[in-house]
């Protein structure tokens, strides 16, 4: 059977969306300082290792609610491995992995310099389980998150891409695990630098390249194809504007960690509304998500909670923005578009409802992963570098130069 115009095109974001995942490891990694950027990235690579096979084993399983099914999850075990599945579904079942795999890589940010691999990798594991699998089959699977427009007599709600069930999602998550975790040695404004804005510039690159394919990968159609990338393209553009603006209101020097920083805003925003709202509100969206985020970030310092690559200041909240924001621009169905205040109800439950769950789920998941493991690394190890310790290896490996002996005479 030859595939269709529309396989051919997921299969092609299959990859494209695969490609983030290396490229949010070179972003987290130019972040951090360089004693920790083999750990850093290595925890983005190990969650691609980790969640791939879960979605393989049951992952794929739960993620669908079979016909009149409901209940917390699909079944884990109705077709554990795919040995039952329809190989004209595998094309959907890859695409959902690649998906999987960054959800959970994202947490990993909010971690850096202080938890071990380990810790990491059984966390990962349990919350792709317990939080992202269901969640996925909530909104995406025939759970009640997808019917919940059907229920309450509204417009559906509306995720293209994961505003809730990725990035709501994840940065609820990572709020919960920097509580667990604590603060870093010497944390503080200004105390852990970037340490190569190159690499989180390739970083940024790479991801934004990928998001193509993240929003536009289930496409059916030209039109709808074409304003999803349009769409892709102006609210990130829209983000660096609003994130430059704001740091030189503030008097700020601008610079490319800003401006990347934006661009990921201005893509988290857009995510879950890319097919439903008219261009000018989509710049409209990014610039407001730009400058929300660029402010976000420093809550950290005043709550006193310690998410090291703020991914609660741009996931979470650009993730709330945006899926909000369509109950307000959405084609049709939003307040100032279709003078219709349903969508905004539904959409306003379903973002409460992700962040409530995934906080606490992953909060319990964090306390029991600290109670096994520790979570921690030793303060020493933490303020020597964890990559040496832990890792065997450097980001950058400098040869000394050996001095030529000289010829005897």
């Amino acid at each position: 059977m030859e595939l269709t115009t529309g396989e051919v095109w997921t299969l092609v974001s299959t990859a494209l969306v695969l490609i983030m995942t290396p490229g949010l490891a070179l972003f987290y990694g130019g972040l951090v300082r360089v004693r920790s950027v083999v750990n850093m990235m290595l925890f983005s690579v190990s969650a691609m290792g980790v969640v791939g096979v879960l979605w393989i084993l049951f992952g794929y399983s739960m993620n669908f609610f079979a016909a009149g099914e409901t209940g917390f999850a699909g079944s884990p075990f109705k077709d554990f491995g795919l040995l039952a599945t329809d190989p004209a579904k595998f094309i959907s079942v890859g695409f959902g992995a690649v998906f999987a795999m960054i959800s959970t890589a994202l947490i990993s940010g909010a971690i850096a310099d202080r938890v071990g691999l380990g810790s990491w990798v059984l966390f990962a594991g349990v919350w792709a389980s317990l939080v992202y699998f269901p969640v996925s089959a909530w909104v995406w699977g025939g759970g009640w998150i997808q019917h919940l427009g059907a229920t309450l007599g509204t417009p559906d709600v509306i995720d293209l891409a994961g505003g809730t069930v990725i990035h709501i999602n994840a940065g609820a998550a990572a709020l919960a695990l920097a509580l667990v975790a604590g603060k870093r040695l010497g944390f503080g404004p200004g105390s852990h630098k970037p340490h190569s804005v190159p690499l989180v510039t390739i970083g940024a690159a790479l991801l934004w390249f990928g998001w193509i394919g993240f929003n536009s990968g289930l496409a059916t159609e030209g039109p709808e194809a074409g304003l999803i990338v349009v769409n892709t393209l102006g609210a990130p553009a829209a983000g660096i504007v609003g994130w430059i603006l704001v740091d030189t209101i503030r008097g700020k020097k601008p610079g490319v960690i800003g401006a990347a920083s934006g661009a990921v805003a201005g893509l988290v925003a857009i995510t879950p509304s890319a097919a439903n709202l008219a261009p000018l509100w989509a710049l409209l969206l990014g610039l407001i998500a730009g400058v929300a985020c660029a402010f976000a970030i420093d809550w950290k310092y005043r709550l006193g909670y310690d998410d090291s690559l703020d991914v609660v200041g741009l996931h979470l909240v650009a993730g709330v923005i945006g899926s909000l924001y369509l109950g307000f621009f959405a084609f049709h169905d939003g307040l100032f578009t279709g003078g219709n205040g349903g969508l905004l109800l539904v959409q306003t439950i379903s973002v409460l409802s992700v962040v409530v769950y995934s906080f606490v789920a992953s909060l319990l998941i964090a306390l029991g992963v600290k109670r096994i493991t520790g979570l921690r690394v030793p303060p020493t190890v933490e303020e020597e570098g964890i990559d040496a310790a832990a890792h065997g290896e450097e980001a950058y490996a400098y040869e000394t130069a050996v001095p030529e002996m000289s010829s005897a005479r």
